[in-house]
């Protein structure tokens, strides 16, 4: 037997890596296991790498169409070398802030590829760790669609940011958060996308108001958007593939798979554990993340409905907490908030209206579109739009749904409104800075009562 800790982490992604900073900040003697970089497929492959690429799709975007604003750019070109370097070089340099975080924090870290032993311990290579306590974290992991392997010029969504080339013709499948935002960006770089859903809208979670405005801003894009029909046909060849959706055919330089995520959980010894699944693959868990095996807890895209970065590192610190004996309280799932960074983006919390009156509730809704505030003609962000669903007996917020280009950071204040129990009566009277964009859920508030001033 190796060293023993009070605590084990497997996986050091946004989940992992803060679960184990908790854990240690609690005086826990604390490691956690690791096979590739600190922070994770999110840090190094996937979430940021993506923002980095979008940043510069923004930034280009702008240069190209801004001399309404007075701004002119002549020869605006994008250096797909440079721009390589740059999301290697935030990656690379967030990842060093992880392992600083975790000396700092006196966290162990073990390279190498963890699994569980039947005593709920931990073995890496040929050595086993005893823990006190064990949080599994390993993430999750792509899914090709049936029939069509990944490899060559098909790609997952990390091998759509990662791309040797810019291609002239993409094709994404599956318009979720992530099919959005490679579609988003590779259109304002001058692509020609072919944005494909089996389902019968884009961002099939969201809100059907929102997803109208960002329908409308992709045929802007260089982007085709097919709903409803599946993808079939897939042939790859050397330098193109070809494939055919809803009577259509379509011959691509790349072809994306971004339709689904599956828990990462090869490998990790959960049977000998005794660790339990559920019917659709993900781990079992109570409310605190604590697993069928009392010793080991599960976080992250291994659990619950969503794969979030912020859903896991918040049910990180309660895993931590709990197998500490600390005080602590269970993520509420229904205040996670989901956040799309396609442009414009889109943000939303709790119930869609659809869904609030699907479940029974007697729904009021209170509306504003962005450009009816002095601040989204300033920032030339006029064509989105604020959604609050609303309980008509109490007040009580069900839902909020935001489009626009600040969306994602303007939800935060939705989740706490929610999250400290506050109805649309209180919001309707807190004074927003003004001229900002987030004046628009100040009159979204009022629009529930039909006294929005601006509408």
């Amino acid at each position: 037997m190796a060293d023993s800790y009070d605590a084990i982490v497997i996986g050091g992604g946004p989940g992992g890596y803060v679960a184990a900073i908790r854990s240690a900040q609690l005086g826990r003697k604390t490691a956690v296991v690791e096979r590739d970089k600190p922070g994770g497929r999110c840090l190094n492959y996937a979430c940021i790498p993506a923002k980095t690429v979008l940043h510069t799709a923004e930034l280009y975007d702008q240069a190209r169409n801004s001399a309404e604003l007075g701004l002119t750019v002549k020869g605006a070109s994008i250096d797909w070398e440079a721009l390589g370097k740059r999301r290697a070089a935030v990656s690379d340099s967030l990842s060093s802030g992880v392992k600083m975080l975790w000396d700092k924090n006196k966290v162990t870290a073990i390279e190498g590829d963890g699994s569980l032993t039947a005593e709920g311990d931990v073995k890496v290579g040929d050595t086993v760790h005893e823990a006190g306590a064990v949080v599994l974290a390993t993430g999750s992991v792509a899914l090709p669609i049936p029939g069509v392997e990944f490899g060559g010029r098909v790609v997952d969504t990390w091998g759509a940011w990662s791309l040797p080339e810019l291609p002239k013709k993409i094709a994404v499948v599956g318009a979720g958060a992530s099919g959005c935002e490679i579609a988003s960006a590779y259109g304002r770089f001058g692509t020609e996308v072919l944005l494909i859903e089996m389902l019968d809208q884009i961002l099939p979670a969201e809100d059907r108001d929102l997803v109208r405005v960002v329908e409308r801003a992709f045929k802007k894009q260089n982007i085709t958007i097919s709903t409803g029909a599946p993808v079939e046909n897939v042939e790859p060849g050397e330098s193109s593939v070809k494939l055919s959706y809803g009577g259509e055919s379509a011959e691509v330089d790349y072809l994306c798979i971004a339709g689904g995520r599956a828990p990462d959980v090869e490998g990790l010894g959960l049977a000998e554990a005794g660790v339990e699944l559920e019917e659709n693959g993900k781990v079992k868990v109570d409310e605190f993340g604590r697993t069928s095996n009392p010793k080991v807890y599960a976080i992250g895209d291994l659990v619950n409905a969503r794969a979030l970065a912020h859903k896991a590192s918040e049910e990180g610190v309660v895993a931590a907490e709990h197998a500490a004996g600390a005080p602590t309280h269970p993520v509420d799932q229904n205040l996670v908030a989901g956040a799309t960074f396609c442009h414009p983006q889109v943000a939303s919390v709790g119930l869609t209206e659809a869904a609030a009156k699907e479940a029974g509730h007697d729904v009021k809704v209170g509306k504003l579109k962005l450009g009816a505030v002095g601040g989204a003609t300033v920032y030339d962000d006029r064509d989105g739009l604020v959604k609050l669903v609303i309980d008509a007996k109490y007040g009580e917020i069900l839902g909020a749904h935001i489009v626009g280009n600040r969306a994602c950071d303007m939800i935060a204040e939705l989740v706490a409104t929610m999250a400290l129990e506050g109805g649309y009566q209180e919001l309707a009277r807190i004074a927003h800075p003004h001229p900002t964009i987030s004046e628009a859920i100040l009159d979204a508030a009022r629009a529930v009562d039909g006294w929005a001033i601006h509408a």
